[in-house]
Parts: structure tokens; C-alpha cells; sequence
């Protein structure tokens, strides 16, 4: 079962993973490089981006690797990302997940989480990528802090566009 779906999502895909530098986001982008023919780093923290980039080349250095440095609340640029590589799925793990920062934060949490979700969902879908996969928390399924309430709302934006679009869309918890 896990092999068919890493082979339809990712074998031989171009794979583009938001949040590429983050602890979540660096594991995917890790696993994901051993099989996709060409993947997609984003994150905003130069550092953290960087970082996995060199990883994954020190590991893998045969696979085709692009760091973009960029924010998922800029709808054009992750259009143009999808659009110019040709990305087939999308692994969306770019999110702020630490519940005391976030609660100090409540602004930035909604903006990047929800707002966030929301450029990417439809830059995905205005490229016409074929798979778009949110990476969300335990904490959404009954949030009762902000970052679990602005991870429900992502959660909420995928499942409105379930219905209307070719996109396949997908949830998991983390």
C-alpha cells in the first residue's frame, strides 16, 4: 500500500516540498529525494534551507536538487515554481507548529498557516499539479490553540477544494 502511493506520488516525480528546512519538512524532503526524479526545496529561512540542500546532495548527490528561497503566502511565485519545474505533487509542510511562539504570534500563525495553505492550494491547482499533500497536526483534529485552530482552517481550506478541481488532494497528521 505505501509502496503504490510513493510510487504514484513520487517515483520518477517532480516533487516540490514547502517547508523544506523545518523538522517536518526536512525528513520529507529527505525521504522524497531518494525517489523523485527531480525535487523542490522551499522554505523562507536561508539557513535552514541551505542546510538540507547540502545534506541531500552530500547523500544523494545524484538526485536533481533546486533550492528556492520563498514564502508559501506568495501565490505568483509558487505558481511560477509549478509551472517552470513541471511539479507533479506537492508535500505542503510549511507551517508554524510552536504552540507558545504561535500563541504570542496569533497574526503571523494565521497568515502563514491558513493564508499560506491557501496560495499553495491554488497555485496548485492553476499549474495544474496532480497531487497536492497537506501536512497537518494531531492538534487540528480538536484544536484548542491557535496553531491547532489555524491548522483545522488549512484543513478546512483543502476539503472546499476537494470537490471542484482535477487536484488530488490529501491530508495527513503528523
Amino acid at each position: 500500500m505505501i509502496g503504490d502511493l510513493i510510487n504514484k506520488n513520487i517515483a520518477l516525480k517532480v516533487v516540490l516540498i514547502t517547508g523544506a528546512g523545518g523538522s517536518i519538512g526536512s525528513e520529507i524532503s529527505r525521504q522524497v529525494a531518494r525517489k523523485a526524479s527531480k525535487v523542490i526545496l522551499l522554505d523562507t529561512n536561508e539557513y535552514a534551507l541551505y542546510s538540507i540542500k547540502n545534506e541531500i546532495e552530500n547523500l544523494l548527490p545524484e538526485t536533481e536538487l533546486h533550492a528556492v528561497l520563498g514564502s508559501v503566502t506568495n501565490k505568483k511565485k509558487i505558481t511560477e515554481i509549478c509551472k517552470t519545474f513541471a511539479v507533479d505533487t506537492v508535500y505542503h509542510a510549511a507551517a508554524y507548529k510552536h504552540v507558545p511562539l504561535v500563541e504570542e504570534n496569533p497574526f503571523e500563525a494565521v497568515f502563514n498557516n491558513i493564508i499560506g495553505t491557501q496560495a499553495c492550494v491554488q497555485a496548485a491547482i492553476d499549474a495544474e499539479v496532480e497531487t497536492f499533500v497537506l501536512i497537518s497536526t494531531d492538534k487540528a483534529v480538536r484544536p484548542t490553540n491557535i496553531m491547532g485552530a489555524t491548522k483545522r482552517f488549512a484543513e478546512m481550506i483543502l476539503q472546499s477544494y476537494s470537490e471542484d478541481n482535477n487536484l488530488n488532494l490529501s491530508l495527513i497528521h503528523i
